[in-house]
């Protein structure tokens, strides 16, 4: 399920849906998680329901205007493709469903079974690996096309041209050492150490809390990125993502104050009450 996730996300790519198109439609993730978890018999209060759509709307609302401040289209390129549209549209749909009920499945397992984060997180990658070997060819291939690029000297010298960094004397020396590096090979290597940190992250994080609240990290984490690109590249952070940044941090900020404190304080109040009910009744 794993394999198949991932490999619906990148496949997505293939049927004319853009980058803005794909982060929008997979903000919904809080959205697939909580109704699987309802599907499974877990319960949520009206409060979570409502600050897990209030993220939803402010994610969205961000990923739009990051995408209209740079200049990003986020319909299709061309008319005639929207059949394929369609068929993009439909994978990411599946693509999120089967995330939704991994994370519940994954948090179940921890709750029944007393394993570790660093199992699950080893044997979903290791037994996912002979599920690409019919891909060498393809793997091979593109493997080559980074080895093609330019050198990454160019990429520290697009750097120093941006407002925000301007030219710095690391940048220079950065792109002299770097004029040989396919700049290809070296994105594809620091992309590999960034996903390693990230997706320990989230098998910590499933191990500690629930599904849901998984995925509301991860969205809160996806708004941070949007802000902190809107600004590194110099681009205006205009009102509608400040407008989604509060509503995103203020729902997150609600789902973990009703899940964390008033929610537990509610239940070791019933939990008390029982007490007392139960040795009134033994006297």
């Amino acid at each position: 399920m794993f394999y198949a996730i991932n490999m619906l996300n990148n496949w997505a790519f293939a049927f004319s849906i853009s980058v803005p198109v794909h982060i929008i439609l997979r903000s919904f993730g809080s959205v697939w998680t909580m109704g699987a978890g309802w599907i499974r018999g877990k319960r949520y209060s009206s409060l979570q329901v409502f600050s897990v759509a209030l993220l939803t709307f402010g994610v969205i609302a961000s990923a739009w205007a990051d995408a209209e401040s740079k200049g990003k289209n986020l319909s299709t390129s061309n008319p005639t493709s929207t059949s394929s549209f369609l068929s993009g549209l439909a994978i990411l749909l599946t693509a999120q469903i089967l995330s939704a009920y991994m994370g519940v499945y994954v948090q179940d397992t921890y709750a029944d079974y007393s394993t570790t984060w660093q199992e699950n997180l080893f044997w979903s990658h290791f037994l996912s690996l002979p599920l690409f070997l019919p891909l060498a060819p393809v793997l091979q291939r593109q493997y080559q096309s980074l080895a093609s690029t330019q050198p990454l000297s160019l990429a520290f010298l697009s750097l120093a041209a941006f407002p925000t960094l301007g030219p710095r004397e690391w940048l220079i020396k950065a792109a002299q050492a770097t004029n040989t590096m396919p700049s290809g090979l070296f994105f594809l290597a620091l992309n590999a150490a960034t996903q390693i940190a990230c997706i320990s992250g989230v098998n910590l994080l499933s191990s500690k809390s629930s599904a849901v609240t998984v995925t509301i990290v991860l969205n809160v984490r996806k708004l941070v990125s949007f802000i902190f690109s809107t600004w590194l590249f110099g681009h205006h952070l205009g009102g509608r993502m400040m407008m989604g940044a509060a509503l995103v941090f203020g729902s997150g900020a609600l789902y973990g104050w009703e899940t964390s404190w008033r929610i537990p304080r509610e239940r070791k109040r019933e939990a008390a009450d029982g007490a007392v009910a139960g040795k009134k009744k033994r006297n």
